[in-house]
């Protein structure tokens, strides 16, 4: 399949001239998520790999040290403690694929079109946005369903927190993404730059090993990274309705020092937001 093909597949007709104001802002938000959910759906390989490798890393990874690694956090098993993170590794590869998509159609020449249309150019990001969040949620509900192996409980006040705790991770991580995107023209500049943080973003949130006991150089890089807040998110909500107490996850941070749920999302619905508010404003100039 060719490259227009590709574009003429999944392209999605924008709203006409005569829907300008809120309805035809909102419109054009409903049909750029549109498209992004038709690709996601259409691509059932990109699915599964996406998929595979947090899978493999909390049936393997997470099964093989479990067996050698002192139990962190008060949980029952070393997977219990992992999850969070698979979760998060889970939501951040097709989130930040939103970002990789906006350069391709870039590099296509099918962002050339998108931007003729009579609405907001903030308006198009957005749909990319919540299309790429809700793409990353779907493929969350996914690892969600295999918690028993981890040893979490399926409680639905549990569920329904992990779920909209991986919304708004989701949502931050493609802004951050677009952000990126909207900097980078070029694919092999934006797919080096990816390689290059999206690695040491995922070691230094606390996904694989509590933050306590690290030297005080690598504690300021987890504190400063955005990932290490929405990561404890989840795992305090699975501390919480695990058989131990939620306060034995305290000795994961600094001194025994932990933000509070609401600092929390606070914090990372603020650093969504801003990206989100920056790369707006940075796609609204002339490309």
């Amino acid at each position: 399949m060719t490259v227009t093909d590709e574009v003429i597949r999944t392209a999605v007709p924008v709203p006409p001239p005569a829907t300008r104001g809120l309805t035809g802002e909102l419109r054009a938000v409903r049909v750029v998520w549109q498209r992004e959910m038709l690709r996601f759906l259409r691509n059932r390989s990109l699915i599964a790999v996406n998929l595979l490798q947090p899978v493999f890393t909390l049936l393997v990874l997470g099964t093989g040290l479990s067996t050698m690694v002192s139990t962190p956090a008060g949980t029952s098993d070393y997977r219990a403690y992992l999850f969070p993170g698979v979760l998060m590794m889970t939501v951040q590869l097709p989130a930040i694929a939103a970002g990789a998509s906006i350069v391709w159609d870039c590099e296509t020449g099918f962002l050339r079109e998108m931007l003729v249309a009579p609405v907001r150019r903030g308006s198009l990001l957005l749909g990319k946005c919540v299309g790429g969040a809700t793409v990353a949620t779907c493929q969350g509900l996914v690892v969600i369903g295999l918690a028993w192996t981890a040893h979490v409980p399926y409680r639905p006040v549990l569920i329904a927190t992990l779920v909209g705790e991986l919304a708004l991770t989701a949502l931050t991580m493609t802004a951050l993404g677009t952000l990126a995107a909207v900097c980078i023209t070029r694919m092999q500049t934006f797919q080096a730059v990816l390689s290059f943080t999206l690695t040491p973003m995922l070691f230094l949130s606390g996904a694989m090993f509590p933050l306590a006991a690290l030297p005080t150089w690598l504690t300021a890089l987890c504190l400063a990274n955005p990932l290490t807040y929405a990561v404890d998110l989840l795992r305090q909500a699975v501390a919480a309705h695990a058989p131990v107490p939620a306060a034995a996850a305290t000795d994961t941070w600094p001194a025994g020092w932990r933000p509070s749920t609401a600092a929390e999302l606070a914090i990372t619905a603020t650093i969504g937001l801003t990206a989100l508010a920056v790369a707006a404003r940075r796609f609204s100039r002339p490309r």
